[in-house]
């Protein structure tokens, strides 16, 4: 009996393992018939660009600058190695994506060369004299950038090549002169949090030197050289777009005007911070900005404007490319919208991409493929790609692969909808138009803003923790509102406004900006119009990406459902961000506290731009200025953490006494001297070695994380030259500093 039992569970067995590798041979197969269709159509060539874009990502990151001569050698090895193995499709392809890889690593080391200008290390009060590049009003003063030709106690080697300023009153100034004037100068700011958005970087690749404000009186004066005509025609256009801003703002006053102005000329900083609150928590901020969708429709008003109107003439329409012609006339309108519109970075990406496309146009190929897309990211990749960390780059070019995703599906399932292959050939056409239908109207432009939105949730969620359940109510309407009233206003208001015809345009422009506006209250008000979410698992966001990649790449069923176990191991890493309870700033004039309610409270000279970092990595939507709630006094800062440790902020030397004495964590923006008791000391030195820094307590175990490396050094983040901290220093003077400009306003995003 033993026996027969023993034999049906060897039975038993034995069935479950062959039904286990039946089911391996099956998967094994239809990977295998996957994996010869996607060649077929070429779609494993769309990772090139992904590859470069991993290699250029990891240059950027490295802590030490990579050696130029290894990266050469390793591009030539790797395309040595694809030549070799050309008949081989499986390694061929592996030794490609080595290949592209080394592109991106070697491109990046080339950019950085390429954009290399020194950068301030301390902060100064100094006499500059420079090219004024670009003016941007504000409604308090203006934000202005300055090529330097000279600054008092500079060496030439050591003078920044740019600085960008700001004005507190009035400034009469205009792109284009040469001025002389004194500001105070800062270092641009690092990272407020570890991982977080690094100012210094960006800085760094608009060889942006320094920040600072402008004190007293600007001069204008006489040039040491005349300027280069390529930059007099850049000021010039910047000129022009002030003088439309100013119209503009005087046709549609307040906050309509200030979004017209951006709409129309690209400048942003008239408008409230109320304004954008509102606008973002709609999920429609992305109004204000001159991106991809301006660049299409732009692109696309001269495409079909001019290939209609050609089209009225039989003898043209007949004979010749019309449909080519409009094409390289729209490649121009796009690139005039591009120069009037500041040829921002992003706005330079959105043209790359609109030019492939219609280039693809001129030479009988398909504009809308992904292929084209594809190229406009490795051209991004080459030329700048240090912008794949930022969220413009993530944003645009998600939202373009997941449209193009669905055209294309759209296209297959007009072509041969399922379910077909037997019907009569009238039953077959009806059903075709059927199929068809279901892709056009209100239905198919939804699933696309579907689509769209959640190819690039992710991306929102990671660069600003913060996510509009109502986007695909906000979209459809920006997209409205662009097409039927921004993008027409900015043309024809631009080319009217010379002869002073310009007011109707405007007042049709403010027309549907206040319709839109007051949609976006009544969406800003619905409950949960803005979900707050928690920083990310330093890993999640690679996880996340791969996820959209290969659910818009690959074109068969079974290699896209690759991507939900990915996306999988994304969510959970967005679940499982870095917790922490206090957050130094890099200069260590200030921190947050996390209380006993679990809130964060600010103390210090406490930093806007700083503080809104801080609050929105923990899912916090409170206004900066609401979270000041530490005990505090000319001297310093005092809070409590819930264990009861206290974290102390020093102004002032004097300070030190009592709060070595009482505090476990003691903050300082000078040097503290190697007496102090406290557990826990980040001053000025040690800041500078480790960056913002992050502390958890487990227990009396201090978990530690830190923005740098350790020892890392580059041009934007480059080694302290000062000896390591040491918890028993010498005894030496501390060194209060003085107050700093709000770095909400100098270290602002780049655009």
């Amino acid at each position: 009996m033993k026996v027969a039992v023993g034999a049906a569970e060897g039975r038993e067995g034995a069935g479950v393992f062959t039904r286990l590798a039946a089911r391996a041979a099956v998967l094994r197969a239809s990977f295998a018939v996957s994996i010869e269709e996607e060649f077929a159509w070429r779609r494993p060539s769309l990772w090139l660009p992904v590859a470069a874009g991993a290699g250029a990502i990891v240059c950027l990151t490295a802590p030490k600058n990579p050696s130029l001569p290894a990266g050469l050698v390793a591009l030539l090895l790797s395309c040595a190695l694809a030549f070799a193995l050309r008949a081989r499709r499986g390694l061929f392809a592996f030794a490609a994506m080595a290949c592209a890889f080394s592109v991106g690593f070697v491109a990046t080391q080339w950019r950085i060369a390429r954009v290399a200008a020194p950068v301030l290390q301390r902060t100064q009060v100094t006499q500059l004299t420079g090219f004024v590049e670009q003016v941007d009003p504000r409604r308090q003063g203006a934000r202005f950038v300055l090529r330097l030709t000279s600054a008092q106690g500079m060496a030439d080697d050591a003078m920044p090549y740019r600085v960008r300023l700001t004005t507190r009153g009035a400034a009469d100034i205009a792109a284009g002169a040469h001025v002389a004037l004194k500001a105070r100068l800062m270092a641009p700011a690092r990272a407020a949090l570890p991982g977080g958005y690094d100012f210094a970087r960006e800085a760094y690749f608009a060889r942006i030197g320094a920040v600072g404000t402008a004190l007293g009186r600007i001069e204008t004066t006489e040039p040491p050289e005349p300027p280069s005509l390529w930059f007099s025609t850049f000021a010039a256009l910047d000129r022009f777009r002030n003088r439309l801003v100013a119209r503009v703002a005087e046709s549609l006053p307040g906050d309509t005007g200030a979004i017209a102005a951006a709409m129309v000329a690209g400048k942003r900083d008239l408008l409230s911070g109320s304004a954008r609150e509102l606008i973002k928590q709609a999920g429609i901020f992305h109004i204000i900005t001159i991106s991809g969708i301006q660049m299409t429709l732009v692109a696309g008003i001269f495409f079909v404007g001019l290939r209609r109107g050609l089209a009225l003439s039989q003898t043209l329409a007949l004979n010749y490319p019309i449909k080519k012609w409009a094409a390289g006339a729209a490649i121009c309108g796009a690139v005039l919208y591009d120069l009037a519109t500041g040829s921002r970075v992003g706005t330079e990406r959105a043209l790359a991409m609109t030019t492939i496309l219609l280039a693809a146009v001129i030479f009988d190929r398909p504009s809308l493929s992904m292929r084209n897309l594809a190229l406009a990211a490795m051209l991004v990749v080459v030329f700048e790609p240090e912008a794949l960390l930022g969220a413009s780059f993530q944003l645009s070019f998600a939202a373009v692969a997941a449209l193009i995703a669905v055209w294309e599906a759209r296209g297959r399932a007009v072509a041969a909808p399922a379910g077909l292959e037997g019907a009569p050939g009238r039953a077959r056409a009806v059903l075709t138009q059927l199929s068809a239908a279901r892709w056009r109207g209100i239905g198919g432009a939804l699933f696309a803003t579907f689509c769209a939105t959640a190819a690039t949730a992710s991306f929102m969620a990671a660069n600003f923790h913060e996510l509009s359940p109502y986007v695909l109510i906000g979209n459809p309407l920006t997209l409205a509102m662009i097409e039927f009233f921004a993008i027409p206003s900015a043309l024809l208001g631009a080319l009217l406004y010379p002869f002073g015809l310009d007011g109707p345009v405007w007042a049709w422009l403010g027309l549907g900006i206040d319709l839109v506006l007051w949609i976006a209250r009544k969406i800003a008000a619905a409950p949960g119009a803005a979900v707050h979410v928690f920083d990310f698992a330093p890993w999640a966001l690679p996880f996340l990406t791969l996820a959209v990649l290969s659910a818009v790449i690959w074109r068969t069923r079974f290699l896209r459902l690759s991507a939900a176990p990915l996306a999988l191991i994304g969510f959970f890493g967005a679940t499982q961000g870095p917790a922490w309870d206090v957050a130094i700033q890099p200069t260590g004039e200030s921190a947050v506290v996390r209380d006993g309610e679990g809130r964060l409270n600010a103390l210090g000279r406490v930093s806007l731009f700083a503080t809104e970092q801080w609050l929105r990595a923990d899912a916090d939507g409170r206004d900066p200025r609401a979270a000041n709630g530490a005990l505090c006094d000319s001297a310093g800062c005092v809070a409590l953490l819930p264990d009861g440790r206290a974290v102390a902020v020093a102004r002032e030397g004097e300070a030190l006494l009592a709060d070595c004495g009482r505090a476990a964590v003691v903050v300082a923006p000078f040097r503290v001297p190697g007496g102090c008791a406290a557990a826990l000391v980040f001053d000025r030195e040690r800041l500078r070695e480790t960056g913002a820094v992050t502390l958890r307590f487990a227990g009396d175990k201090p978990i530690l994380r830190m923005a740098r490396a350790q020892g890392e050094d580059r041009p934007w983040s480059p080694a302290p030259r000062i000896p390591r901290f040491r918890a028993k220093a010498a005894q030496t003077r501390a060194h209060p500093i003085g107050d700093l400009d709000d770095a909400a306003t100098l270290n602002a995003p780049l655009e």
